[in-house]
């Protein structure tokens, strides 16, 4: 689990892939926020269509690349829960803290992946570290 935060926190931006409410394929910008006993924690704003779109398929993929060409894909199920603590955690980044302010905003929502699973793969030949 260690080489996926890191790879994950040293690539800030990443790529969450949904399945929309309209059955088409959904990519949008992403940021991870924190590990905790062994999930990976993500947060977002319940008035936000990738919100919606998750609460009716909750299966997601992640990814994103590093400037020496290598990248990670995750999945998994985004699973939505109602953690303080975490809230707290993912409001150390300035800019989740300047979009919601305090861990008490209505809108403010967590969720980690369950049952994450992937890779971290690059063009040298080697093979793929798997998770």
């Amino acid at each position: 689990m260690n080489k996926v935060v890191a790879f994950l926190q040293a690539n800030p931006v990443q790529y969450l892939a949904t399945v929309g409410r309209d059955g088409k394929a959904k990519v949008r910008p992403f940021m991870f926020s924190v590990e905790q006993d062994g999930k990976l924690w993500f947060c977002t704003n319940n008035q936000k269509e990738v919100y919606k779109d998750m609460q009716a398929n909750p299966y997601v993929e992640i990814t994103v690349s590093s400037p020496d060409y290598a990248w990670i894909r995750l999945s998994g199920k985004a699973v939505f829960e109602n953690n303080h603590a975490i809230k707290e955690a993912c409001l150390e980044n300035p800019i989740v803290k300047s979009q919601y302010q305090t861990a008490d905003n209505p809108i403010f929502e967590v969720f980690y992946l369950a049952d994450a699973h992937g890779v971290i793969a690059d063009f040298s030949g080697q093979p793929p570290y798997t998770f």
